[in-house]
């Protein structure tokens, strides 16, 4: 699976679009008040990332098990410091409410936390590259 985003900023104008393979999507994000650079910051896009990403695995891996999840909430939070510091004290904590007993939720809980892929990779640390 290729996955890419793209923003294209400029005076009011905040363009982006996310591409799963060949399925575009854009999103809204309103530009910021003096009309350049996007109103949501990155670390926002960061910690939403992890909370969809969660989310949409909890859908998904319940599924495989028979579970019936009927809502999901995710809160992600993390604290960034001046510019140029890496953010610090990650940490999510989800609220599933689904047709089994609770000691089944929780081991969905926590089988999510293994596999969901954005938080794997942030775990593990990735390598990002400039192309010049």
């Amino acid at each position: 699976m290729k996955v890419s985003a793209t923003i294209s900023n400029s005076l009011n104008q905040n363009n982006i679009t996310v591409v799963t393979n060949d399925n575009s999507k854009a999103i809204t994000v309103t530009s910021k008040p003096s009309g350049y650079g996007s109103s949501v910051n990155g670390a926002e896009f960061l910690l939403t990332s992890l909370a969809v990403c969660y989310c949409n695995d909890i859908y998904r891996e319940a599924a495989k098990k028979n579970i019936e999840v009927t809502s999901v909430e995710v809160e992600v939070t993390a604290n960034f410091g001046a510019d140029g510091e890496p953010g610090f004290n990650f940490s999510y904590k989800p609220k599933v409410i689904a047709n089994v007993a609770p000691d089944r939720i929780r081991q969905l809980i926590e089988h999510v936390d293994s596999v969901a892929e954005i938080h794997k990779t942030l775990r593990r640390g990735v390598e990002i590259n400039l192309i010049k």
